[in-house]
């Protein structure tokens, strides 16, 4: 199992705009300026995560200022997290949301935050729910931190 950082490694910049892009309802323009400005960002964010299986890509995450939510003074947010569905229960997404906690960690951010309609999956990894937040499409999420 490796997990890429396109930031380290931005040889993977075009796999993960495809990649990403395909498994979200989210225009694939979006997910290409923020990744290919993550590999040039003064800031620690945003991050880009692959996830490779026999190098195989069988998910991805990232790691953002703002996940199309209300509460714009919580951040970084764990975003776009995914696993194939073949490789779901091998606690594969738990390696992501890992790395996107060191990274939080290492830059100095005191907890992690992420927006799901899933319940019970993130509470068992330690996620509290701090309530709900608006998204700009007039729907509501439930809104999780994990202190770091």
């Amino acid at each position: 199992m490796q997990i890429i950082s396109v930031r380290e490694t931005p040889s993977y910049k075009d796999l993960a705009i495809d990649y990403i892009s395909s498994k979200w309802d989210v225009s694939r323009n979006i997910y290409e300026d923020s990744i290919t400005h993550s590999l040039t960002s003064r800031t620690p964010l945003p991050q880009w995560y692959l996830l490779l299986k026999e190098g195989e890509i069988i998910g991805c995450a990232g790691l953002i200022t703002n996940d199309f939510i209300s509460r714009m003074d919580l951040y970084p947010w764990l975003c776009a997290l995914f696993i194939e569905e073949q490789h779901r229960g091998s606690s594969y997404g738990e390696l992501l949301i890992d790395k996107a906690k060191q990274d939080s960690r290492e830059s100095g951010f005191p907890y992690l935050y992420l927006s799901t309609e899933h319940i019970g999956y993130y509470e068992k990894l330690g996620f509290s729910y701090i309530g709900n937040g608006y998204h700009p499409w007039d729907e509501e999420s439930r809104i999780y931190e994990i202190e770091l």
